[in-house]
């Protein structure tokens, strides 16, 4: 028998960019709240290492092995057998993976909120992709620009406003919605690169910018800016320059004596009663097993982890999984399509080290930014031309035919041309389809005898045709600065697991399509909340985890604004 539990009123599964950042509202109005994570605390002097082979090649930034036990399943077609994926990019921790992103931090434009009404009124209904099921959001821009306004502050992003309460400022992106307020830190600093690039980009007559950022450019509540040591691709930040709730939010959220961590636990169900409400949550922590009670259950684990925790957890009165007797759960999902473009340039660009989020963004060739028409897809995909790299990705760089792959002749080429190649990324505007869903696997399991989650990720021809297109875009874009050899390109995020996973706990306003309504609750269990970017219909063509940290904060106040009608 599981021990019990003294009773809270909040019990949020996982700590992550989600759960992490829904506790400190939740904490500062003084409810009580069981922070369950499987993962616990990194120390940034003894965990985060300046290293390419232990962050890079051996991935082992990281405090838990939850997801390594329980690594999904992958196929591109349901009458494909599965196979387990190499392994799982996310990771457990107290911060949980906002400890090692990229901190780009995105908002997302008006049109990403209303994808297939705008797109029908301006192409017709036989714009939407053949087997999608993108529907819009229950919810404008508009309505969640106060929240992106509040998570930009309270995390600290840098960047530069290109739309400020209506007006083009000239200085960031002129396709993005309105914003109230400038951010709160300028951009990272400015380099040769990225010099090059915008002024690149201007000579095209396009509108570059530099890209937000979740790193401190400036001294932010009181901790440093960043050193441009590099490593933001999968490392921690020594310095607690990168914006990570496990040194914004959750400490915050501490020091108000209401937030209670039980770490390195692994949550195996959400418990409900025979009315459908919840009533806590089952945990293992030291071989021990645990029942939380909670007025209010907030799941704010990454995708994979809340789709299959809800799969699992069944009772009479949800015999097919929590929150789904509609057949929802793990429907809508997708992996965000991307595409990269390489290029070689015949002098030195130094984009040795900085940060991934020290870039430069194209955005004519996103969202419905350019005329569609008579061109086969919707949507498009940014651009991003980006610093960072390390020693054995450039050792790795293509010889574009001038020089064998091994051997002395190779050698001299890496030397001369390790600082002349770089390479963009491209993200796609992507989107669920009947075809594409998570389950529970077959046959493989975890330790717990619990099966895994399997992903059914096809590809599709509307992200293809988008992923090609910018990747033309993003080859013109190269040789105006002087590229003398381009490659790359198309890309397709098909079978695998995504680190920009979305959807499986689709957010609407009809429960028969959707898992949660449009504050993020159950449709079917009224006290439970869903956090995180499984509750999103669609991506963007940018970053996600600044939208799913702004719905996660209006979750929160949703909640204490009508405790006593949800809590009971």
């Amino acid at each position: 028998m599981p021990i019990n539990l003294e009773p809270v009123d909040v019990a949020v599964i996982g700590l992550g960019a989600a759960g992490g950042l829904a506790v400190l509202p939740l904490a500062r109005a003084g409810k009580t709240i069981a922070g369950i994570e499987a993962g616990t605390w990194m120390d940034p002097a003894k965990d985060y290492h300046a290293d390419e082979i232990y962050n890079n090649v051996r991935g082992q930034v990281t405090t838990g092995t939850k997801v390594g036990r329980e690594i999904p399943t992958v196929r591109t077609s349901p009458t494909q057998p599965a196979r387990q994926a190499a392994s799982h990019p996310m990771m457990n921790a107290i911060g949980g993976t906002s400890i090692h992103y990229h901190a780009q931090s995105w908002r997302f434009t008006p049109w990403d909120f209303q994808v297939r009404s705008r797109s029908i009124a301006r192409y017709g209904a036989t714009a939407i992709p053949t087997g999608s099921t993108v529907e819009d959001w229950p919810l404008t821009y508009d309505e969640l620009e106060p929240f992106y306004d509040i998570v930009e502050r309270e995390i600290g992003v840098s960047g530069r406003a290109g739309n400020l309460k209506g007006k083009l400022t000239g200085k960031g992106s002129p396709f993005e919605g309105p914003r109230q307020n400038e951010y709160p830190m300028p951009p990272l600093r400015d380099t040769g690169f990225t010099d090059l690039m915008m002024k690149a980009g201007k000579d095209l007559g396009w509108a570059p910018f530099r890209g937000p950022a979740a790193i401190n450019s400036v001294n932010y509540q009181g901790r440093s800016p960043c050193g441009y040591h590099g490593y933001c691709d999968r490392g921690g930040c020594h310095l607690n320059a990168k914006n990570s709730t496990a040194v914004t939010t959750i400490p915050a959220a501490q020091k108000t004596g209401n937030l209670k961590i039980f770490d390195n636990a692994h949550v195996t169900r959400i418990v409900s009663d025979r009315d459908g409400r919840v009533t806590g949550v089952l945990y293992r922590r030291n071989n021990e097993d645990y029942f939380q009670p909670a007025k209010i259950v907030m799941t704010g684990a990454y995708v994979y982890e809340n789709v299959r925790l809800l799969l699992l957890s069944k009772s009479e009165r949800y015999p097919n999984g929590l929150s789904n007797n509609h057949g929802q759960v793990g429907r809508h999902y997708f992996g965000h399509q991307m595409g990269s473009v390489q290029a070689l340039f015949p002098f030195d660009i130094n984009t040795w080290y900085g940060a991934i989020a020290q870039g430069v963004v194209i955005d004519e060739w996103a969202d419905d930014n350019f005329d569609h028409s008579g061109m086969g897809f919707i949507g498009g995909a940014s651009i991003h031309a980006y610093h960072e790299r390390h020693p054995i990705t450039a050792a790795s760089m293509s010889t574009w035919g001038k020089a064998p792959q091994w051997g002395s002749a190779w050698k001299k080429f890496i030397h001369d041309n390790a600082d002349r190649q770089t390479q963009a990324y491209i993200q796609c505007n992507t989107f669920p389809y009947e075809d594409t869903y998570l389950d529970l696997d077959d046959t493989v399991k975890d330790p717990l005898g619990d099966p895994v989650l399997r992903i059914t990720n096809p590809t599709h021809t509307n992200e293809q045709r988008a992923a090609s297109h910018a990747s033309e875009r993003a080859r013109d874009w190269y040789r105006k600065a002087g590229a003398v050899e381009v490659s790359g390109g198309g890309g397709g995020f098909g079978g695998g697991v995504s680190t920009h996973a979305i959807g499986g706990t689709r957010m609407g306003d009809d429960p028969a399509r959707n898992v949660v309504d449009r504050w993020g609750f159950s449709h079917e269990a009224p006290n439970l909340a869903i956090v995180g970017g499984s509750v999103m219909g669609t991506i963007g063509s940018r970053n996600p985890t600044l939208s799913f940290q702004a719905l996660a904060w209006r979750t929160a106040q949703h909640l204490l604004e009508n405790w006593s009608k949800i809590a009971g």
